[in-house]
């Protein structure tokens, strides 16, 4: 596997980590020349290009022993972040509390600035935290809000989120209301139609989800921040499955807070996620963890958890740096190559249907599908008992179908497995699909 062995130098990812071996310089070549006729190549044209992705798949370093189509939960780190993220370890553990005492806050601020930069945000308005759910509970504890007031929330926000409301329902006497959010949209203005049905005077928070993770459908976020200026309503925006899978800055949403998991599409270490909070705002907000020793209007009074592995959040420049090399709107064409490339192919298959809405505005790499007469659950065991393929069922009240996750490690040839494999489960293909080797 001497392929997976990429370590990137310098073409704008600059990790400063030695070349291992021969085999790894020569990858090095390979995949820099596969990036640069990529970046000759509108993005949607780029998208296409097999044999330059296959070199950036090389770049992962993928258990073989399955095929892995779950990739929403959290994507693995690429191998030039993972060698990052463990030389900073060792750097760390070797240090001890002289690196947490002496050189943490600086190298910390660093980073923030980074991400904030990668964000269009200011640094002043990024916190650091583990996961967007921290984040969001971070937002959902600390505002101020009266009982009366209501919030506007979806069913097909992300559980926790809904549960974290529900709680702060029950304690503080707020109200909450749920759009009805149409599984399969005719275009976005069904949705903003949604919410500004649900407004009344007594509206003080809007929680939307930017991509859902129940299906992938994109919500036109920038459209429903507008919609919550004019009313005077403040949103929260739920981009954990958005940020750097789709080709945007935070600053052009207009909305007052937002919330990612890093260790998801970014590709940065598991346990890293941040919040941002518009400067103005900031003062308003109560930290879930008591601290009175930073001022009202820091930010940083948002990120106080204990101690914390200061390596995930070290390794975020690396995972920055390789998504600027790949290219975000590349990236973003890519992932939605290889969802319309396996959809297009379910949709006739007899009995399946599919539960994500089509066109580039309303989903990318993310799609959810069903077959008739089969429980979800029982789609995706046999998927993975009978194929090695790897996927996660989603059953809820709104949606009930396989999740579907590719990434940049994903190939057309793995699609076509995974098609033969739903062929075979749902009755036209009495053949068996093939299974990866071991390693």
């Amino acid at each position: 596997m001497l392929r997976r062995k990429f370590i990137k130098q310098g073409a704008g990812l600059a990790l400063g980590i030695p070349a291992i071996s021969v085999a790894a310089a020569i990858q090095h070549d390979h995949t820099e020349r596969a990036l640069d006729k990529l970046a000759q190549l509108p993005p949607r044209e780029a998208a296409t290009e097999e044999e330059a992705w296959e070199q950036i798949a090389a770049m992962y370093n993928p258990d073989e022993s399955f095929l892995n189509l779950e990739n929403g939960y959290f994507s693995m780190c690429s191998v030039p972040v993972m060698e990052s993220f463990m030389q900073k370890t060792r750097s760390v553990n070797s240090q001890s509390s002289f690196y947490m005492r002496r050189m943490m806050q600086p190298e910390r601020s660093l980073i923030k600035s980074e991400l904030a930069l990668f964000c269009g945000v200011q640094m002043e308005e990024i916190a650091l935290t583990r996961n967007t759910t921290e984040s969001l509970n971070i937002l959902i504890q600390g505002i101020d809000l009266k009982a009366g007031d209501e919030v506007l929330l979806s069913k097909q926000d992300y559980g926790s989120m809904q549960e974290a409301f529900e709680q702060k329902a029950k304690r503080q006497g707020v109200v909450l209301k749920y759009v009805e959010i149409p599984l399969l949209p005719k275009s976005a203005n069904d949705i903003v139609k949604a919410y500004e049905k649900s407004i009344t005077s007594k509206t003080k928070m809007m929680l939307v989800t930017h991509m859902i993770n129940l299906t992938g459908q994109i919500l036109p976020v920038k459209e429903l921040c507008a919609l919550g200026k004019a009313k005077n309503i403040e949103v929260i925006v739920d981009g954990a499955h958005a940020f750097a899978h789709l080709d945007f800055k935070i600053s052009d949403l207009g909305c007052d807070y937002y919330a990612a998991s890093l260790h998801k599409w970014l590709g940065a270490p598991l346990g890293t996620g941040f919040l941002y909070v518009r400067q103005n705002k900031v003062a308003t907000i109560w930290p879930l963890m008591g601290d009175t020793g930073k001022e009202k209007n820091s930010i940083e009074k948002l990120e106080h958890t204990g101690t914390t592995p200061p390596a995930n959040y070290l390794s975020i420049k690396a995972a920055i740096d390789f998504n600027l090399r790949i290219g975000l709107k590349r990236k973003e064409e890519r992932l939605r190559y290889l969802k319309n490339y396996w959809t297009g192919k379910l949709k006739s298959i007899k009995g399946v249907s599919m539960l994500t809405p089509e066109g580039i505005e309303q989903s990318c790499g993310i799609a959810c599908f069903s077959i008739e007469n089969i429980p979800a659950t029982v789609v995706s065991n046999r998927l993975y008992d009978e194929h090695r393929i790897f996927t996660v069922a989603i059953e809820t009240d709104e949606v009930k179908g396989v999740r579907v996750t590719p990434h940049l490690f994903t190939t057309t040839e793995h699609l076509d497995r995974f098609v033969q494999a739903v062929q075979v489960i749902a009755g036209e293909n009495p053949a068996p699909a093939a299974t990866p080797k071991k390693k």
